[in-house]
């Protein structure tokens, strides 16, 4: 067909985990979601918004999403002009590029992290630049000053779970004559984040989701904290209704329940560093993480070999299709109990 641009005819789209239908009958480690349901006011929020004949769902939701903010900004420190709200942070990724980086100018980012970065940039036209990591974890070959629009770090990395040093990232800032987005997707996971560096420098742009920590993951739900001019330029290009009502009062609602999202988060926690241990135990070699998964390599590197084994007990990981990550799996912490069933699977295959 002569209608769609010769570019995105022929690339390749960004493939999402396995979502079986079946779910309840899989142990399902392959997506990084929260084994643990949201807040129970988070539930009771959607259930008061929804009343009982539902008629405030013919209405449209607030197109500023000004609630959220402010709780946003009261938990993280910012004034609300500071933040944004999405529809999940890939709506935040994507506005980011639409509003830096125009046809031709490069949109760069560390392989091997979020590989839907590079989606988006060829969706908008940009050129992506990729940089490669050292066995210390730190950006191979990176520019002492980086000229591209836009570069997204990851951190804690995902597929790999490290988190880079602080200083590392200020260096980083301090570096990149365009926009550094620093995507902290799993920052609820880990010992420290870098929202300080916002208020630091104007050229940093924070970027968290509600999937992971806050268990919201079917309520797409994320958020940005930068300076207001950039909050400001986003504003413009978002749907100016991004966030229907129900993931507006789920959002407000689990951002005031901060005892339970530490427990969860703090269950997951414990049973990441029990899992590593674990692991380690019977052979394997795990990257210390700082997310809610761990990338893990089997004794024999044979990652597609586990990945058939555990499926066929239906339990779902990651096997990724990248020939650097063939060797290993990315694995979501589950439950406790499930974490126990998927060890003794693997312990039984070997």
């Amino acid at each position: 067909m002569g209608y769609l641009r010769p570019d995105i005819a022929a690339m390749s789209g960004y493939v999402p985990g396995f979502q079986p239908d079946d779910i309840a009958s899989w142990i399902k480690l392959n997506t990084n979601e929260n084994p643990y349901p949201p807040s129970p006011k988070v539930v009771e929020a959607i259930l008061a918004e929804i009343g009982s004949d539902g008629a405030s769902l013919r209405a449209y939701p607030s197109a500023s999403s000004q609630k959220l903010r402010e709780a946003a900004g009261v938990l993280y420190g910012f004034d609300p002009s500071w933040i944004i709200m999405a529809n999940g942070s890939d709506e935040v990724l994507n506005n980011l590029i639409r509003a830096c980086a125009a046809e031709g100018q490069d949109v760069g980012y560390v392989h091997p992290s979020y590989s839907y970065y590079s989606t988006l940039a060829e969706i908008q036209g940009a050129v992506v630049c990729t940089y490669g990591l050292t066995e210390s974890f730190t950006i191979e070959a990176f520019p002492e000053h980086y000229h591209g629009k836009i570069f997204f770090l990851t951190t804690p990395n995902s597929p790999l779970g490290f988190a880079y040093p602080l200083p590392y990232i200020e260096k980083l800032a301090q570096n990149c004559g365009g926009i550094l987005v620093i995507d902290e997707a799993y920052a609820d996971f880990a010992d420290y984040n870098a929202l300080e560096l916002v208020k630091k420098y104007e050229n940093v742009v924070v970027t968290r989701t509600f999937s992971k920590s806050y268990a919201l993951a079917g309520m797409r739900l994320g958020l940005a904290i930068a300076r207001p001019e950039i909050i400001a330029a986003l504003d413009k290009i978002r749907d100016h209704y991004n966030l229907d009502r129900l993931a507006q009062a789920a959002c407000v609602a689990a951002l005031k329940d901060q005892p339970y999202f530490r427990e969860s988060c703090r269950k997951i926690i414990e049973t990441r560093e029990w899992f590593t241990m674990e692991l380690t135990a019977i052979g394997y070699s795990v990257i210390p993480s700082q997310g809610n998964f761990v990338f893990a390599t089997p004794p024999d590197k044979n990652g597609k070999r586990v990945y058939t084994a555990l499926y066929e007990h239906k339990i779902l990981v990651r096997l990724l299709s990248d020939p650097l990550l063939a060797h290993g799996l990315r694995i979501s912490i589950g439950t406790r109990e499930e974490m126990e069933t998927t060890l003794a699977i693997l312990k039984k295959i070997g």
